[in-house]
């Protein structure tokens, strides 16, 4: 009867879960895909300003670049929304009560995982089958964008060179009419050698009905044109001056949006499915090797070969002769100054010679095995870009369940600075494993090696209520290190079930102090510690902890007063660090090790000197409060 129920509930609860993660994911999804937009528009802003590009043309750029962006987008998202998810699950106390029930943290992920898988195979499909697609639909348009030419928008005050073989000025214009002012144009279409400058009063640019020219019409001008090329070494040269009332020239300027080949971008590694990058890689890898075994052969055959300038015949007597049976010094110094120079020159043209061809080998070969590395990272991109989601999800529940902060606060500055070390290491890792500095494969799977590690540590420590990121753990730690204590904060309570024994008290402090004494008088900690002693002893402090043990047990005891003064007596004592004044490991061969590495043992020595010191001023002070206490006792007796 119960198990129908029960599951139900975790039907529901499933649901719940599902429904809360869902409504996160959709939101942080199209803020991330925004954001993505925004980088990838600014590095492509000069391709859409001031070009006149058709709403047609944004859309399909502002669509194609978004697709290519969903694979990039969905990690981050995932992490952000699981990050904020579980966040709110912990701050309304909700994953608290799913735990209360007994449903551990994986189970209460589960329902989450198969929604992550399922992203994840959205992930692939928009890498594999859509991205291919969209990037060389997106690599074509970004091409022709930067092939059109700009919309005619002249400056004032400034040269505008943006239309072919000429540069134009003007000084002032109207926007209501088009009229240009005090136009100034320098016509190179000649050569710079041969240019013409004009000068008008006033004037008018029009573009035709087919945007394919420009019609200039310049009024009450002078036009000045050189009569011969212009070198730098001229001084007279001739030139003819010609004013005129009205002139009007027609000038060639394109500003038609004209799409380039896409088969341009379609043979980028990019715009491949991971069947079509391995069918790549197999053709350049098979091009490769029978490129190298030809030059390698080549290389093979000798300095002397016929494609150096050596006919058949002197190969051949070159091959037969023996080096040894003649002294080529020798025969240098006896040769004429001519024969000389011919040898010398002979031998530099084909060291060089030999050296650009080499260099040209060499480029052939590093350029093939880029163009393989290339294509070998974007095929091990389309996984591990997809699997981090699933990465990212086991990092940001159970984060999201540790630091229990929901909103836009917390989970955004940890979604951030995990997303940034995530990228940091997957970068690094590409660009090695692109410029042939690692494997790919480890290159590649670097950033992914990293991340699972992680969320395996994350989500165990989550399941168990770790305090792993708990700030105030990190923090005692520190204090413990540096040597800085607690203070102790008692304050008077409102409810006192057991009134403290005041009669047995005095006593019980009387003792208390005959054992502080009695151990600064043995162990005398104000003298320096022998420094090989300190490192072999194995004994624990047992005096110290039975002495801390009886003041805390008196002073929580006390701390059921009403009396006001006795509490401020009490925040008086000290708080002992019963082990910090001996040796700093319990390991025996730790300490050992920590003596032989003097550096290291000298450290520990001298902290274990101070402490030695600070535990014997602390029971001069417990000895000196206890006289306080039993004082105001006596008062409270009275």
């Amino acid at each position: 009867m119960h198990e129908p129920i029960k599951m139900l509930r975790i039907k529901k609860l499933d649901i719940f879960i599902v429904k809360s993660f869902m409504m996160l994911f959709v939101g942080t999804f199209f803020i991330c895909l925004f954001i993505f937009m925004m980088q990838f528009l600014w590095r492509y802003v000069d391709e859409l300003v001031g070009k006149g590009l058709e709403m047609s043309v944004m859309a399909q750029f502002f669509f194609y670049s978004a697709l290519t962006l969903v694979p990039v987008s969905l990690p981050l998202a995932v992490l952000l929304a699981s990050l904020i998810t579980f966040g709110n699950f912990g701050e309304r106390y909700e994953l608290l009560a799913m735990k209360a029930a007994g449903i551990s943290l994986l189970k209460i992920m589960r329902p989450l995982v198969f929604f992550v898988c399922g992203l994840v195979g959205i992930s692939f499909y928009f890498q594999n089958v859509v991205g291919p697609i969209a990037q060389a639909k997106l690599g074509t348009l970004i091409l022709s964008m930067k092939q059109k030419s700009p919309e005619l928008d002249i400056p004032e005050g400034v040269f505008y060179s943006e239309i072919p073989d000429y540069n134009l000025k003007i000084a002032k214009k109207n926007r209501k009419t088009g009229m240009l002012y005090d136009v100034l144009i320098y016509d190179l279409k000649e050569g710079f050698e041969k240019a013409r400058v004009i000068y008008a009063d006033s004037g008018r640019l029009e573009m035709t009905a087919d945007k394919q020219h420009l019609w200039l019409h310049l009024y009450s001008g002078d036009l000045f044109e050189n009569l011969k090329a212009q070198s730098m070494k001229s001084q007279n040269v001739p030139y003819r001056r010609e004013s005129f009332r009205e002139k009007h020239t027609i000038i060639e300027f394109d500003s038609d949006f004209n799409m380039v080949d896409g088969d341009i971008m379609g043979r980028q590694s990019s715009a491949k499915d991971m069947a079509q990058l391995q069918s790549s890689i197999d053709s350049m890898k098979v091009l490769g090797d029978s490129i190298g075994r030809q030059y390698y052969k080549e290389v093979a055959e000798g300095n002397f070969r016929a494609s150096y300038g050596l006919t058949k015949e002197d190969t051949a007597k070159i091959e037969k002769a023996d080096i040894q049976e003649y002294n080529v010094d020798s025969l240098y110094e006896v040769s004429p100054l001519m024969q000389k120079q011919k040898v010398i020159s002979s031998a530099v043209s084909r060291a060089e010679n030999m050296a650009s061809d080499l260099t040209f080998k060499s480029y052939t070969m590093e350029t093939n095995d880029y163009a393989i590395r290339k294509h070998k990272t974007e095929w091990h991109k389309k996984i591990t870009i997809s699997l981090s989601c699933l990465l990212f999800f086991f990092i940001g529940a159970p984060l999201g369940g540790i630091i229990r902060k929901g909103g836009l606060g917390m989970p955004v500055i940890v979604s951030v600075l995990v997303f940034i070390i995530y990228y940091i290491i997957d970068n690094t890792g590409y660009k090695m494993a692109r410029d042939g500095k690692w494997i790919v494969w480890m290159g590649m799977w670097t950033s992914s090696a990293v991340l699972a590690p992680l969320g395996i540590f994350l989500t165990y420590k989550s399941n168990k209520d770790s305090v792993v990121l708990n700030a105030d753990a990190y923090v005692n730690w520190f204090k413990k290190v540096l040597g800085i204590r607690s203070v102790r904060h008692l304050f008077k309570k409102e409810v006192i079930i057991n009134d403290p024994d005041y009669e047995r008290i005095p006593g019980d402090l009387e003792s208390l102090t005959a054992e502080c004494r009695a151990y600064i008088t043995k162990n005398r900690l104000t003298k320096a510690p022998n420094y090989f002693k300190l490192w072999m002893s194995t004994e624990k402090d047992d005096e110290v902890m039975a002495i801390n043990e009886k003041l805390e047990v008196l002073v929580e005891e006390m701390s059921n007063t009403k009396s006001a003064t006795l509490i401020g007596a009490l925040n008086n004592y000290p708080v002992i660090p019963v082990s910090a004044h001996i040796r700093p490991f319990h390991i025996y061969w730790l300490n050992l090790v920590a003596g032989i590495i003097f550096p290291v043992g000298l450290f520990f020595y001298f902290r274990i000197w101070a402490f030695r010191i600070r535990l014997d001023k602390d029971m001069e002070r417990i000895i000196k409060n206890n006289e306080q206490v039993q004082f105001i006792i006596q008062k409270i007796n009275k």
